[in-house]
């Protein structure tokens, strides 16, 4: 346990189910599904609360106490509330993103977290329920410079240390989504403790561009963990 990452410390934090995340995608064995409709996203700006440092990523916290933001839709049958978006970064242009695409790895991966506002009352319940939870996955890319992705790059220095928190104003989480809106989606679970199964994971199949001097400022303003889960294989 020496070498794993501080989440997986404790008895709670052994991984094991049958439908366990992080996954390797494989573009052969992913399956055209007729009925799946495009997923609905809307997302107001003004319920953005703050950044902070949870120790091991920088998380964007939401109001999530009305129908203001959330996605709806594509493989969901109810309407699901955001609660936070946080990503998953490398330290180079290798490694950074928790899922893969034919054991490609992208310099990075943003998650957008969502819980079932129709079937339970709030987050804590949604997380340990069925269908509680939908993640929208977005892979990352070394290219043009993000210019709504700086905003949240120049607030960085100002949560160096763990549990840091810094104002953001509005924002506008969908301004961080590729144009393309192919996804592929599939039944998963949380990649943290609890690990639970209550997951719908959608992933959207055109990555995000960010500049390179991006990437280097999030490595070097904090060391962001991405821990290594063994990839389960489509």
């Amino acid at each position: 346990m020496e070498n794993m990452h501080a989440f997986w410390k404790g008895p709670a934090s052994v991984p094991g189910g049958a439908r366990q995340s992080p996954i390797n995608i494989r573009w052969k064995d992913s399956v055209y599904d007729p009925r799946l409709k495009p997923l609905r996203v809307s997302y107001d700006s003004a319920a953005c609360l703050y950044v902070w440092n949870t120790g091991y990523l920088f998380q964007v916290e939401f109001d999530d106490s009305a129908e203001g933001s959330g996605i709806s839709g594509g493989p969901l049958e109810n309407h699901y509330r955001l609660k936070q978006f946080h990503f998953h970064w490398g330290a180079v242009n290798e490694w950074g993103s928790e899922h893969t695409v034919d054991d490609h790895v992208y310099p990075a991966e943003l998650h957008l977290v969502h819980w079932n506002a129709v079937k339970y009352q709030n987050y804590t319940e949604a997380v340990m329920g069925e269908d509680g939870l939908a993640v929208v996955g977005v892979f990352l890319k070394l290219g043009a410079h993000h210019e709504a992705l700086q905003k949240l790059v120049a607030v960085l220095p100002d949560i160096k240390h763990k549990d840091a928190r810094a104002a953001l104003g509005p924002f506008q989480p969908s301004c961080l989504l590729p144009a393309c809106q192919d996804y592929w989606t599939y039944p998963g679970s949380l990649t943290t403790p609890p690990l639970s199964e209550s997951v719908t994971w959608i992933i959207h199949k055109k990555p995000t561009e960010v500049a390179q001097d991006q990437l280097a400022r999030v490595s070097r303003d904090h060391v962001f963990c991405t821990w290594l889960k063994k990839r389960r294989r489509w």
